[in-house]
């Protein structure tokens, strides 16, 4: 197929446009290029997709699907309206996060939505959900229902995760902040993990979008509560240190972040509010191929990815060893 990748340099963009070359397809990326440039293989197009020429390169072609990633409701209605007569199909990768409702397990796609963010411009992540609405809805505007895929994934796992969430867990037991090798662990006994290696969303999101498909689908891993998770970051790390476990009223007492930002506990959310948010029911998109990998090669891969990168770099998600340290001498006053 001739592939449009609005983007291609980030993650998850740069992923899907390497296995789209990797199987034979013509892509074509569409990006500021700034951060870095698309995977070997691609034609790359240079755009700001805040101008109002955005499009002028590319629009004048005729392509068999777009795959955009924004996250800006603009940049998503600018390109789904300038590309709608020239592109055939339109896929656009949206969040778990649209859904209104985060505490029901098991919940599928037609669960209710956030309402859609009032503007073109999402400037805050506490509007993340709203803004994905609103780009949802340009999509389906312009190319309608029998001509979008909308791709609702879960937290992306993986080599290049940045943002530290799944890559936490088994560089911590690989390297722990304390001399005994104590870990400080949420003590949550219900809550489920969910994440998909952007490995296999990308893999899927090409296939699916060579194919044609339609519809909208929850794309992310299998529900697994957070301490079979831990256990399996634990088994690549090689951790036999002791666990100390918190519990969530404790963990907030003492000032602890969930899921991400500074001095957090990656994939800890609360509950009950957040029962379902990694609980999702995925079995459309399996339906239709969703194929994943074991979760401990995801978390070893990660692993490998972190410790090359540099593990002691500056980190978006997680606690400092200085910050456990202090958590876990607090916790041991507590206890004696």
């Amino acid at each position: 197929m001739r592939l449009l990748v609005l983007g291609g340099t980030a993650w998850l963009g740069s992923t899907i446009a390497a296995r789209a070359v990797e199987l034979g397809h013509t892509v074509t990326c569409l990006a500021r290029g700034t951060a870095a440039r698309p995977p070997e293989g691609t034609e790359f197009v240079r755009a700001d997709r805040d101008a109002p020429d955005a499009y002028a390169g590319v629009a004048g072609r005729d392509w068999d699907a777009v795959v955009d990633v924004s996250r800006q409701p603009g940049q998503v209605r600018t390109a789904a309206a300038a590309l709608a007569a020239r592109a055939r199909h339109f896929t656009f990768v949206s969040s778990a996060s649209v859904y209104a409702d985060h505490g029901t397990a098991g919940a599928a796609e037609d669960a209710g939505l956030l309402p859609p963010l009032d503007g073109d411009v999402m400037d805050s992540m506490a509007v993340y959900g709203e803004a994905k609405v609103s780009c949802e809805q340009r999509v389906l505007e312009h190319f309608g229902p029998d001509r979008s895929l909308i791709v609702r994934s879960g937290l992306i796992a993986g080599p290049g995760d940045e943002t530290g969430r799944t890559g936490h867990w088994p560089l911590r037991f690989s390297r722990p902040a304390a001399q005994d090798g104590s870990v400080l662990v949420p003590d949550s006994p219900g809550l489920q993990t969910q994440v998909i290696d952007v490995r296999d969303l990308a893999a899927w999101i090409v296939d699916a979008t060579a194919g044609g498909l339609a519809g909208t689908f929850n794309a992310t891993g299998d529900a697994l509560p957070l301490d079979e998770h831990l256990a399996a970051a634990r088994e690549v790390a090689r951790h036999i240190g002791p666990l100390v476990r918190a519990d969530q009223d404790w963990l907030a007492a003492h000032g602890v972040e969930p899921w991400m930002g500074a001095k957090s506990l990656p994939l800890w959310l609360p509950l009950p509010e957040y029962a379902g948010f990694s609980a999702r029911d995925t079995s459309a998109a399996k339906a239709n191929g969703l194929s994943l990998r074991p979760l401990r090669q995801t978390l070893a891969d990660t692993l490998a990815w972190e410790l090359a990168s540099g593990a002691n770099r500056p980190r978006r998600a997680g606690l400092t060893p200085e910050e456990e340290r202090d958590l876990l001498l607090a916790r041991s006053a507590d206890a004696g």
